[in-house]
């Protein structure tokens, strides 16, 4: 629950605290973020029912305070999270070393603090008091309820900036497509070098190469082929229809490809030149 609820606070200051360098630990992720808010959502629950329970047989007398399973299981937490909390400072201050915002550095430790000063002391409370039995604990109270609202927050956060399940299914295959445009391209390129003309259609490329299948040259979503075109000499063109836009996407686990297949929703077409030369050509060293 405390590494999904940094890593969510962590992608919320890579969106928002914008560094020019873009450097590819320091970009937000959706990834991460889904993977955080996955965690959240499981863990919260099984966390919370589970500390009323022991709490509520503690109040009861049906749990012995200084019982070792539980002060063994209350150290090894304790363990487990220094290690955790010891590696996020480590990387985040390897992240500032390697060149990211002082902002960002000191943000993100201050975050891995106060999770960490949250954990510690609380099970340090917890493991010290001396009377448990029908004793309501203002302070375990005031915990739960900080933490459970720290929690909502960075749930709700997540919420606002994740994409949706059908925006990232859309995504995917709209980059399907790109994926298969940059390999036609390729196609392209090579047998022009070969033939120092282009192929007049998608015939010519399929007998060219010894690797690409039907498949490459269709969108899954249509079923249709790709639309291409012979515009000159060295030029030609690319069409196809996509879900989404990408043109804002600066995420660099779903924008492989950069600035180079830029699209909008719906038909697009996409101008290229032929661009192989001889000393380039692949297998030439």
């Amino acid at each position: 629950m405390a590494l999904s609820s940094g890593m969510i606070i962590f992608q919320l200051i890579n969106k928002y605290v914008v560094d020019i360098i873009d450097q590819f630990n320091g970009m937000f992720s959706q990834e991460a973020l889904k993977f955080a808010i996955s965690a959240l959502v499981i863990s919260a629950p099984i966390y919370y029912v589970t500390a009323w329970e022991i709490q509520k047989n503690l109040f009861r007398g049906g749990l012995v305070k200084d019982s070792g399973v539980r002060r063994w299981l209350t150290y090894f937490i304790l363990l487990v999270s220094s290690v955790v909390m010891i590696g996020w400072l480590i990387a985040t201050l390897n992240s500032y070393l390697d060149g990211e915002l002082s902002t960002k550095f000191i943000l993100k430790s201050l975050t891995a603090i106060l999770i960490s000063a949250i954990i510690f002391s609380f099970y340090l409370y917890e493991i010290k008091r001396e009377e448990v039995i029908n004793k309501k604990d203002k302070v375990v109270r005031v915990y739960f309820a900080a933490s459970l609202i720290l929690i909502a927050a960075c749930f709700v956060a997540a919420l606002l900036i994740v994409e949706s399940p059908t925006q990232t299914r859309n995504r995917k295959m709209d980059n399907n497509n790109i994926s298969n445009l940059e390999q036609i391209e390729s196609e392209i390129n090579i047998y022009y070098l070969k033939n120092k003309k282009l192929p007049v259609n998608f015939a010519d490329i399929k007998n060219n190469s010894e690797y690409l299948s039907d498949s490459v040259f269709k969108n899954k979503l249509t079923g249709q082929e790709y639309e291409y075109r012979v515009t000159g000499e060295k030029t030609f063109e690319l069409c196809t229809d996509f879900l989404a836009s990408n043109k804002d996407d600066k995420n660099p686990e779903s924008n492989v490809w950069g600035d180079k297949w830029k699209h909008d929703a719906g038909r697009q077409c996409f101008k290229k030149e032929a661009n192989y030369v001889e000393g380039l050509a692949p297998g030439k060293q």
